[in-house]
């Protein structure tokens, strides 16, 4: 079994390619089904997916069998300021890797966010429900689901939010920067989701593609949908930094692109289908934490 993991070197990317190629993570030990398996991870130097060209003919030299396509333009600012780019790697791309794995056979898990909602809603969003996006990184990341949807039949669509892991930058190591740097926080607590451990997506993701099931899972971590300020606050106290976390409005930092006031997602169909593996954000967290901040003693 080849599997192939594209935006290998993104925060997912690399959970993936880590759990995969150690055949375990924190969360357990992979499925029998992953007993032999050669991975190829590739970034955007290695296989650029907006070419048509370049795709078929990388599927023809390595022949996957399942694909993990974790690249993206998450810019969400930079997205609303160049929608043509961000149309072509996340609606596009997509759809050539769509093409590519229907007629090589091989199974698509493709990666979407909470941002094709238009973040309007009271109550956790289901996979059933219509998205409405309204930004360009939403617009360009739906019509990349809907491409993928229609062209590809062995395909799961795999919605996430507030991402955050080992690799790369995210929320959460910004706010241990910023608070070691100033020693005061202020978060916006008018914006609400998931916080999501690019551990546990990666744990769901390997679980999800060694099923027969198809179509759109929402994959984020559970309990209660929380807002940026009350997740920074936690941060800070299992972080055992005594810092204040003060509240602001989106309003009082405007941004190029919107931001979904209420993104939440349930993981419905994953509970309907394979189960939902995906912890408590808290538990999930103060994982991730107790690693990391160990990984930075170490140092």
């Amino acid at each position: 079994m080849t599997i192939l993991i594209t935006g290998a070197h993104g925060q997912l990317g690399n959970e993936l390619q880590k759990i995969l190629e150690e055949g375990a993570s924190e969360r357990g030990i992979l499925p029998l089904f992953y007993a032999q398996r050669m991975i190829v991870a590739v970034d955007v130097n290695e296989l650029d997916i907006t070419s048509s060209d370049a795709v078929d003919s990388f599927f023809t030299l390595h022949k996957p069998n399942i694909v993990f396509n974790c690249a993206a333009m998450t810019n969400v600012d930079g997205c609303e300021g160049n929608e043509e780019a961000a149309y072509l790697v996340n609606a596009v791309g997509p759809k050539n890797l769509a093409v590519a794995c229907e007629r090589h056979g091989a199974r698509l898990m493709h990666l979407s966010t909470d941002y094709v909602f238009d973040g309007l809603g009271t109550r956790p969003y289901v996979e059933s429900d219509v998205p409405a996006a309204n930004t360009a990184y939403g617009r360009s990341k739906l019509a990349g689901e809907r491409f993928v949807l229609e062209t590809c039949k062995d395909s799961c669509i795999c919605r996430t939010a507030w991402l955050y892991g080992y690799a790369g930058n995210n929320f959460v190591k910004t706010m241990l920067k910023l608070a070691r740097e100033k020693g005061q926080l202020t978060v916006v607590n008018d914006q609400v989701g998931n916080p999501t451990s690019a551990v546990d997506l990666a744990w769901q993701l390997v679980l999800l593609a060694a099923s027969e099931e198809t179509g759109i899972f929402h994959c984020t971590c559970n309990g209660d949908a929380v807002s940026w300020n009350a997740f920074a606050k936690r941060i800070m106290e299992k972080a055992g930094l005594a810092v204040e976390v003060k509240a602001c409005t989106t309003a009082e930092f405007p941004r190029p692109a919107k931001r979904p006031a209420y993104s939440a997602l349930e993981n419905r169909h994953l509970r309907e289908t394979i189960g939902d593996s995906m912890r408590d954000w808290k538990e999930a967290l103060d994982s991730f934490l107790e690693h990391y901040l160990e990984q930075e003693r170490r140092q």
